[in-house]
């Protein structure tokens, strides 16, 4: 028998193609959808562009046949916009006129026909409020990854022989089948299966406090290139650090996508500004011509083009986190350098005025070829995942992009932990030779013990 999906305006918002995601089976467009669709079509946002390019979509099939009663997709299912079950009765505190509940009106006038409806949709409250109406309801999927816990975190944790490590050290390289694991019954020894640009902490099975920190690079084990740098005179702290500043120090014709994921106060931001600073300022190898800082705003995309001033007066509030960075960065004197808040705020001034930091909104950043930028997208778990294709597939030749955010801390209404893009990324990406990929953890924050603290415990 099949199946009738009825979808919610989020899911379209989310993903124009959603309609083709359901085989052959029967998706249904409730009309209230197309009228909320409409008031998002002149919106210069993400939201507004996948508006329109669902009602081109529509505009296409429409040619197929009336849509009112079915038209037939290339996968063998059908799209009808159904207009129907306006008496259906709806607990008598519900509101029947607002266009979540019109939507569960359709669904129930559905079911009562005999009709296997599934409603689609990424509002929490809507599927309760499905489940109390006796409607199936789901999130939509095809964008979704593994729970986070399952997600690839870009380190693994193995152990070798004492013999090993030592050989390690001397020769900075092991074969694959000379690390292994252990299984959580008996602690038996097994097999791993490594990823490429995998971080590795290898322990000695002989003496667990003799370690090392490596890298497979698709090949064999290789030792770090770059743990004894100190780039604009940051000095990593801990192991996770220890690995960004690896990823991040590696050219772009190397590795183009770095991919940090991790809680506030572990330094993400800092540590990709520092190495920013470092290759432009004192390395000098002219390979990034400056640094591009995006941090996504779901207000801010949406508003840009209405807000008074320039590009830059626009943006300013929503990157103080850059600029609070940069403070630390350009005078690294902790004694003094508050002292002088101008002297303070005229180094950054001229950061900006040398072109050598610039920053832009997310939407300004569509349609454009990006080449030779050290680009920076913070907060990029309120991406989604076709925003962030969009921003990868932008780098030209010489461009590195550096996605950092924390996926705990997700401010867009349509994303959760399983489909924002910065996850998204890091699961599509995985064991690509041009990306290298790093979790940090509640116990690497660096900021303050009471950040630590906070982390921790709240």
């Amino acid at each position: 028998m099949r199946k009738t999906f009825v979808l919610d305006t989020n899911v379209l918002l989310q993903t124009p193609l959603a309609i083709y995601s359901f085989d052959n089976n029967i998706v249904v467009i409730p009309e209230v959808v197309l009228e909320e669709l409409d008031k998002f079509k002149k919106d210069n946002s993400e939201l507004g562009a996948n508006a329109r390019h669902a009602a081109r979509l529509f505009d296409t099939l429409r040619a197929r046949g009336k849509l009112n009663e079915g038209v037939g997709l290339d996968n063998g299912g059908i799209l009808r916009v159904e207009m129907n079950f306006h008496d259906i009765d709806l607990p008598q505190s519900w509101d029947p006129n607002s266009n979540d509940n019109r939507i569960l009106k359709i669904c129930k006038g559905l079911l009562m026909e005999g009709e296997n409806v599934i409603l689609i949709t990424k509002d929490i409250f809507e599927r309760i409020k499905a489940d109390i109406m006796g409607v199936v309801s789901q999130d939509f999927q095809a964008e979704q990854v593994s729970s986070y816990d399952e997600q690839y975190k870009g380190c693994l944790t193995v152990y070798t022989s004492e013999s090993n490590i030592n050989n390690f050290y001397n020769n900075g390289k092991l074969k694959k089948n000379e690390v292994f694991s252990f299984s959580s019954d008996y602690g038996k020894k097994r097999d791993v299966e490594l990823v490429t640009n995998q971080f590795l902490i290898i322990h000695s099975c002989d003496n667990d406090k003799h370690t090392a920190l490596a890298r497979y690079d698709g090949k064999e084990i290789v030792s770090l290139k770059f743990l004894n740098e100190r780039p604009f005179g940051v000095t990593p702290r801990n192991t996770g650090q220890k690995f960004m500043q690896e990823a991040l120090m590696m050219d772009a014709d190397k590795v183009p996508l770095v991919i940090v994921k991790g809680p506030a106060g572990t330094a993400k931001t800092f540590y990709s500004l520092a190495v920013g600073l470092y290759k432009i300022m004192i390395e000098q190898k002219n390979l990034y011509r400056k640094i591009l800082v995006c941090r996504p705003n779901i207000m801010l995309d949406e508003d840009i083009g209405f807000l008074p001033g320039t590009e830059q007066d626009k943006i300013a509030p929503f990157l103080r986190p850059v600029i609070d960075n940069l403070e630390v960065l350009v005078d690294n004197d902790e004694n003094e350098r508050y002292s002088s808040e101008k002297e303070l705020r005229d180094k950054i001034d001229e950061l900006f005025d040398r072109k050598i930091v610039s920053t832009e909104a997310i939407a300004f950043i569509r349609g454009r070829s990006i080449a030779k930028q050290w680009v920076i997208i913070d907060e990029a778990q309120n991406l989604t995942p076709r925003q962030v294709k969009g921003i990868i597939t932008r780098a030209g030749m010489g461009t590195k992009i550096v996605l950092i955010g924390d996926p705990e801390q997700i401010d867009h209404p349509f994303l959760d932990i399983r489909t924002n893009g910065l996850c998204y990324a890091a699961e599509k990406m995985k064991g690509s030779p041009l990306c290298y990929q790093i979790t940090l953890t509640e116990e690497e924050c660096v900021r303050s013990d009471l950040a630590y603290e906070g982390a921790r415990k709240m």
